[in-house]
């Protein structure tokens, strides 16, 4: 019996997509946790895309529609709550409109380079081996795309650990988890949907809705900073962590200057702002999602530590901060 034609089309296509798979899996495999994430830091910043993005955090979810190109090297962005007041972010470079439809009001704010969706991605800086493991752990399917999940461990419960489902093709971010040491889920971001480097038009990037009668208010002047060598120090910084920049800022309202150190040990960043004491601040902690800030009266001054960094790391960096 001779097979039929569409017996051959079906074999040949079953042969060449068992191929393909073959041959994807042996890229994964011949990259090193390292030179995937390389990848992915540089694919965030030059690919064009669309889709649709959950947030999850403090058990709370929200949808969000993103759309995203770069236009002339510079970001275009606009993303628009799927619920509630329908929130719409549309951000230019650094300069960012929140359009707030219920109050026919638009914020205008400057947001120096931070991301939407992307600012807990690890950078070139983090020490593996030393602070933390990382790992290719399987193979997987996000977005109904093929996947890569890796695993960033820390080595203590100072700094969180991180899930990451890369895109099998490009090696974008599809799915990112913060997770505490003993593996709790703390905060999620998944795409529902996306289309990657597909051809945005510009006028995607535009408000939904015509903003002829709402108020616009501009955010107030953030901070005049200047770059300055401090006598404050930690004295009982946890392993990894390092000054990277140290500056002497004048807040809005603020009678004088703040100092503002931030350290980070590659993937976690955390800011100390040391100002004069006054009758009206009083040590306090508090959390949102992964974020937590501690606040505590040392002598004539007031030290805040904040940062998306488990409590007991803003406390131990809060207690620890001594002047030379």
């Amino acid at each position: 019996m001779i097979p039929n034609i569409q017996s051959f089309r079906y074999l040949a296509a079953l042969t060449m997509a068992t191929l393909l798979a073959a041959c994807s899996a042996t890229a994964w495999a011949q990259s090193s946790p390292d030179e995937l994430l390389d990848r992915m830091n540089y694919v965030v910043n030059v690919v064009d895309y669309e889709g649709t993005v959950i947030r999850t955090e403090n058990g709370q979810s929200e949808a969000l529609r993103i759309v995203h190109k770069i236009i002339d090297g510079v970001i275009h962005e606009k993303l628009v709550s799927q619920e509630g007041s329908g929130l719409e972010i549309i951000r230019i470079g650094n300069e960012v409109h929140c359009i707030f439809p219920d109050k026919q009001t638009v914020l205008i704010e400057d947001w120096n380079n931070q991301s939407t969706l992307f600012s807990a991605l690890p950078s070139s800086e983090i020490r593996y081996g030393a602070d933390y493991d990382v790992s290719i752990v399987r193979e997987s399917r996000v977005a109904g795309r093929p996947a890569i999940m890796l695993a960033i461990r820390p080595h203590d419960e100072f700094r969180y650990g991180h899930r990451i489902w890369l895109d099998e093709e490009t090696s974008f971010p599809l799915k990112t988890e913060i997770v505490s040491i003993d593996g709790e889920l703390i905060g999620q971001i998944k795409f529902a949907d996306i289309r990657i480097g597909s051809d945005i038009r510009k006028d995607a990037l535009a408000p939904s809705m015509s903003l002829d009668n709402f108020s616009w208010y501009r955010e107030p002047a953030g901070y005049d900073a200047v770059d300055v060598d401090t006598n404050w120090e930690c004295t009982d910084l946890p392993s990894g962590f390092r000054a990277v920049s140290s500056k002497s800022e004048q807040l809005p309202g603020a009678d004088a200057p703040v100092t503002h150190v931030v350290y980070s040990d590659g993937m976690a960043t955390l800011s100390v702002f040391i100002a004069e004491k006054n009758e009206a601040q009083f040590a306090e902690k508090s959390s949102v999602g992964a974020s937590h800030t501690y606040s505590i009266q040392q002598g004539d001054f007031q030290i805040t530590v904040v940062g998306a960094v488990p409590a007991v790391t803003v406390q131990r960096i809060a207690t620890s901060m001594q002047q030379k």
